[in-house]
């Protein structure tokens, strides 16, 4: 059940950013990468609430899955506060299936809904008018909801500053030895907003571009990092780079890297 606004709105924030050291270098990561490959476009979503969507259905599932969820709630028109709100539960569970634990994610979609209307008359463009931190630990008291689907929410639909830190900014991170496994997401979300503008634009784009490496260089399995734009930032004595050298293998194929400059 959601706490009304106006008692969330008294309390101190229950997860304030930690003081950590600006990381200059941040900044670095961004520019290269924009020079190889510009804007990403992303999220992709014809309206605010459809991102919103996205942000919830691909906790735990690829977005291959989500597009195909998407793809249903607009053709039965339920793309909208007010019909996922008014639509039987079962029934958007059915619709959302391909996006995995769907019977979860229709709840969270209804307590999302349900939300906007109880606190901000179904306006979503009030919601957003609401300071950050307010409106971020208003989300997280939602069903559903954490730090990174709020994030998520905050930046890609509400174009707050707030840096989203996933699986892939974790990795990058740690790779380069910038990053600990142990550090809190408050920890990580705070480094990036100390060490960078506070842009809305800029956090976007950023995030997309992390994502990008993640999926095509840094893998999980396999580190391409003599093709990765990042390659040249990662410190000779970081624990993959010392696995790389006793590890050749780990590498995977030697390939150019795709580079687009725009």
């Amino acid at each position: 059940m959601t706490e009304s606004v106006s008692a969330l709105r008294t309390q101190k924030p229950s997860h304030p950013l930690p003081i950590v050291k600006a990381l200059p270098v941040l900044k670095e990561y961004y520019e290269t990468l924009f020079s190889v490959y510009g804007p990403q476009h992303w999220w992709p979503g014809r309206s605010r609430f459809e991102v919103i969507v996205g942000a919830i259905l691909t906790q735990n599932t690829s977005w291959t899955n989500v597009e195909r969820a998407i793809s249903n709630l607009r053709r039965e028109r339920l793309l909208t506060l007010s019909a996922i709100r008014k639509v039987r539960t079962a029934r958007l569970a059915q619709l959302i299936r391909s996006s995995g634990y769907f019977r979860q994610k229709a709840r969270k979609l209804k307590s999302f809904a349900n939300f906007v209307y109880a606190n901000y008359a179904g306006s979503l463009t009030r919601m957003f008018r609401a300071p950050t931190e307010e409106l971020r630990r208003e989300l997280l008291a939602v069903h559903g909801i954490g730090f990174e689907t709020a994030d998520s929410i905050l930046l890609y639909a509400g174009r707050h500053p707030v840096f989203v830190i996933d699986a892939y900014t974790r990795r990058i991170l740690q790779r380069h030895a910038l990053a600990s496994p142990n550090d809190s997401y408050q920890h990580l979300r705070s480094l990036f907003e100390r060490s960078l503008v506070a842009d809305h634009q800029l956090f976007n784009e950023f995030h997309a571009l992390i994502v990008h490496i993640g999926k095509t260089f840094c893998r999980k399995s396999a580190a391409l990092c003599e093709s990765c734009p990042l390659g040249v930032f990662l410190p000779a004595d970081s624990p993959v780079s010392i696995e790389l050298r006793r590890r050749p293998e780990l590498s995977g194929p030697s390939r150019a890297a795709e580079r687009q400059v725009p």
